[in-house]
């Protein structure tokens, strides 16, 4: 037997209470996470106008009808607000207003005028276009977790149809004056598919919020904190299973006399030191991936370089630190750089292998004046060395 209207109401109720108190405390538990604060201001909303419209079918009047009505046009519009500030970071909060006072004005106007019906026709049809559209938002932003967002967009938009279903239905009825809520099939209909899509739509941005936060974990786990480039750990994640072919080189670089440097102009001009020279890196024409291996040592690996082409981008890179004028404290300083650089082989070689030899050809070049490039071949730093200096 199908559930009366007033039972599934306050079940939907029930389920929207219970989901605000999960993401408040969930929220309190990460403050920084701004899209979870607009989906709880939209959510809460939302169970406003739910308690709003069920004091509406105890006592019809005009202005529990409009503000029931209007609180629930607002909460959706802020849902959707809150999916475009889960893709692209920033509330629409302009947008959102907007959108939200015509919509309530609207509704308001037609329950003032006593053409209920109207208003209801508006809620449906303004529920259905801002559910869509945030159906939308997280469609277009699925490649960040295929499953969890596709589904969450499926969810939105058959609550939307359901919506859709109302409005259709008080249109063919012609009902546009009305002396309390409409309760035919598709308003039970509705109310059911709320229930059901207000939960999974609960479990699934929770689950969204989770994955967002590990992958954020992961990326700072792999991210050297003091110049933003990848770290040792990400780089051998990057290539560990990579085989290095002959055309195919890395490039390891030390700051020459670091140690000096602190010790002469403190660990501020050092660390100034140590982000120019990454910029450096990651602004080279011709390099795929560098990282900080560490201290004042630094890697670059470019995954097309025929002979000649790694020395060439190695001594650029050497060339433009050893000319730029790096101010610390108004002060200026300048530094060196020495390079080791290894190709792979035809068989390929392991990025440990390559590395290995890279930074021995390194401290071959440290040993031979610094400031210059040493190149390794087929194992040995040194046979085939470019003097750039």
């Amino acid at each position: 037997m199908m559930l009366d209207y007033n039972s599934l109401l306050s079940a939907l109720g029930l389920s929207g209470l219970c989901l605000l108190l999960t993401l408040v405390g969930t929220w309190l538990g990460r403050r920084e996470s701004s899209f979870l604060l607009s989906w709880i201001v939209g959510l809460f909303l939302c169970v406003a106008g739910i308690l709003s419209y069920a004091f509406f079918l105890w006592w019809p009047t005009t202005l529990a009808g409009a503000l029931a009505m209007s609180l629930m046009q607002s909460g959706f519009c802020t849902l959707y607000g809150a999916a475009m500030q889960f893709r692209g970071g920033n509330f629409p909060m302009a947008r959102i207003v907007c959108l939200a006072s015509i919509a309530s004005l609207s509704i308001t106007a037609a329950f003032v005028a006593h053409y209920w019906g109207v208003g209801f026709i508006l809620l449906n049809l303004g529920a259905t276009v801002a559910l869509l559209a945030t159906a939308h938002q997280y469609w277009q932003g699925r490649a960040e977790a295929p499953g969890i967002l596709a589904s969450i967009a499926l969810l939105y938009g058959a609550i939307s149809l359901s919506f859709l279903l109302c409005a259709i239905a008080l249109v063919q009825a012609g009902s546009w004056v009305m002396e309390g809520a409409p309760d035919g099939v598709s308003e039970k209909i509705n109310i059911a598919s709320c229930i059901v899509g207000m939960t999974g739509i609960g479990v699934l941005s929770l689950t969204a919020h989770q994955a967002r936060i590990t992958l954020q974990h992961r990326l700072e786990a792999m991210t050297d904190s003091l110049t933003g480039i990848f770290n040792r750990r990400a780089l051998f994640e990057k290539y560990a299973q990579k085989r290095f072919k002959a055309d195919m080189a890395v490039l390891v670089f030390d700051i020459d006399r670091f140690k000096s440097i602190n010790d002469q102009h403190g660990h501020a001009a050092g660390d100034r030191v140590i982000r120019t020279f990454a910029k450096e890196l990651q602004s080279a024409v011709g390099v795929d991936c560098v990282a900080r291996l560490g201290g004042e040592e630094f890697a670059a690996i470019i995954e097309d370089a025929p002979p000649g082409r790694a020395e060439w981008i190695g001594e650029r890179i050497r060339r433009q630190l050893q000319d730029r004028d790096i101010t610390v404290n108004g002060e200026t300083i300048r530094v060196t750089t020495s390079v080791g650089i290894s190709y792979g082989t035809d068989g390929g070689m392991t990025f440990e292998a390559l590395l290995k030899q890279a930074d021995d050809a390194l401290y071959s070049a440290k040993r031979m004046g610094r400031n210059r490039i040493e190149v390794a071949s087929n194992g040995a730093p040194g046979a085939s060395a470019c003097n750039l200096a």
